[in-house]
């Protein structure tokens, strides 16, 4: 029951601070967001599944009960975590606490409807994340699409509706597209299934029992589902050129809305390509390996140069999550041990450090009210650690040893440059030079904004961050370190064991590449 107390109490705790005076729902709906915190790494704590969750695993804090029927197909509500969504989990319910208080300075309108949008939200980002029946994930996986949609085009900047519509329908189309894909494999199952359980369907797909569908043979039909599947997926990650929407809406969103979006919600289009694409159809990941490959380099590499032209500091670290994804999208294609283990570590890691650099952002702003390079300078000075914080999580994204995105991007390339694709170690060494490219933009903006002689285009004072800005940063920053210095203990260990089961299965694992 502690995956339905979880969601409950991000639930209840959303229905709370929807009803309460705007005066008193900051610090109410803190206090709320410590419960489902709490209780998340309560979990992490006891945490003793073993193995996958969709391949036959112990599953942890499993519960299953039957919910309704759709046509031939029985439904039910079944939620669990293992190695792979538990650091997910307590991701989605740390980045919600620490943006609930990064909120306090910018919110100050409709403030109790902003709360108890963020509250639900990460009800539905934790159900996302611990679902195990595909219809309860899909209700899960669109109702995050709601409150994101609000808190950009209620409390977002100028072209806030815009955004929030380009987001909404970029989205949805793509979930329209994958959710197509995937009942075809169902249909494609037969009787092989009677329920949309993804236990049951990734064993039968695992198994061979995938059958043709009208004029369509079996192998036709998981192609065109992997394909589809995937491209829903790439939507959501972003990968390019599916990355569009990303700038617009990290720009026009509110600073928490920003973290929020960076630090959990790209990391849903990864955990399930990790789920769907990568653990249930790993042949046709392996022969679209090298296009895979290709398209996650290209997002490294161009994700980097956008960020590097750019003037505006919520836009260059937008681009940078185009860059970063890319980076979980080579470890998931070289299907290798350090590499789909080094891609999940990757999302936890990448939703720290940008969520770290959005805050930072938005401290700034909330001082300077400007993003622009060119606008101010020397903020070391009157913001030290404001500015301490945003070059911690700088030289977190170029990979500083000791923090999390240096073992990150060390296992990644590890498992990359060992696949069996053809090219992986080019393909290795060209998403490596990306680490250059970010070092030269996030160097070059730090230095234009935070040293050198003090200087504002603006009228407004600029002072040291209040406690409740900079406390999020530091939090962040423990994190951070505490993950780089011990990745095994604290995470790799959990998300290896529910990796190996994805890539054990014999033929295919010689075929796609094992541990190095």
């Amino acid at each position: 029951m502690m995956m339905e107390l979880l969601v409950g109490l991000c639930l209840l705790g959303a229905f709370v601070v929807f009803v309460l005076p705007d005066e008193w729902s900051p610090k109410a709906a803190f206090g709320i967001s410590l419960v489902p915190l709490a209780v998340s790494l309560y979990m992490y704590a006891i945490f003793d599944g073993a193995g996958n969750a969709l391949l036959d695993g112990d599953v942890a804090f499993e519960t299953q009960y039957a919910w309704l029927t759709l046509g031939r197909y029985d439904v039910s509500w079944h939620m669990g975590l293992d190695g792979i969504s538990m650091p997910l989990v307590v991701l989605a319910t740390l980045l919600t606490s620490l943006a609930i208080l990064a909120s306090w300075t910018p919110i100050t309108e409709r403030q109790s409807q902003f709360y108890g949008l963020m509250l639900f939200m990460e009800a539905a980002l934790v159900g996302v994340f611990g679902a195990l029946d595909f219809l309860m994930w899909f209700v899960f996986w669109e109702a995050v699409l709601v409150p994101m949609y609000f808190l950009i085009g209620i409390w977002g900047g100028a072209r806030r509706k815009y955004a929030a519509i380009k987001f909404f329908v970029y989205t949805n189309i793509a979930s329209i597209v994958m959710f197509i894909g995937f009942f075809g494999l169902v249909f494609g199952l037969g009787d092989s299934i009677s329920s949309l359980d993804l236990p049951a369907i990734a064993q039968a797909l695992r198994a061979d029992q995938l059958g043709g569908l009208g004029l369509l043979s079996a192998g036709q039909v998981a192609t065109l589902a992997f394909v589809a599947m995937f491209l829903g997926f790439a939507v959501k990650v972003p990968i390019v050129p599916f990355h569009t929407w990303l700038p617009d809406a990290h720009v026009e969103a509110p600073t928490p809305a920003s973290v929020m979006l960076a630090g959990v919600l790209l990391k849903m289009g990864t955990y399930a390509l990790l789920r769907f694409n990568f653990t249930m159809l790993p042949e046709q990941a392996a022969a679209l390996a090298v296009p895979i490959a290709t398209l996650g380099v290209i997002s490294i590499i161009y994700g980097a140069l956008l960020a590097l032209a750019q003037s505006d500091l919520k836009r260059i670290v937008a681009y940078s999550s185009v860059s970063s994804m890319g980076y979980v999208t080579l470890g998931l294609v070289a299907y290798t041990l350090y590499g789909v283990g080094g891609a999940t570590f990757q999302m936890v890691s990448h939703g720290l450090i940008s969520g770290l650099l959005f805050a930072c952002v938005g401290v700034i702003y909330n001082t300077t009210h400007t993003r622009t390079i060119g606008d101010m300078s020397g903020l070391a000075d009157r913001m030290p650690v404001t500015v301490g914080a945003f070059v911690a999580g700088a030289f977190g994204y170029m990979g500083l040893p000791l923090m999390a995105g240096f073992a990150a991007e060390f296992f990644v390339f590890v498992g990359s440059f060992g696949a069996d694709f053809p090219g992986a170690p080019l393909f290795t060494a060209v998403a490596m030079f990306g680490i250059v490219i970010v070092a030269g933009y996030l160097l070059w903006s730090m230095q234009q904004t935070l040293f050198g002689p003090f200087r504002s285009e603006t009228d407004y004072e600029v002072a040291p961050a209040a406690v409740h800005d900079v406390v999020p940063l530091l939090v962040l920053i423990v994190f951070i370190v505490a993950l780089g210095t011990f990745p095994y203990d604290l995470a790799f260990d959990m998300i290896i064991d529910a990796t190996e089961p994805v890539l054990g299965t014999g033929d295919v694992t010689a075929l796609l590449g094992g541990e190095p």
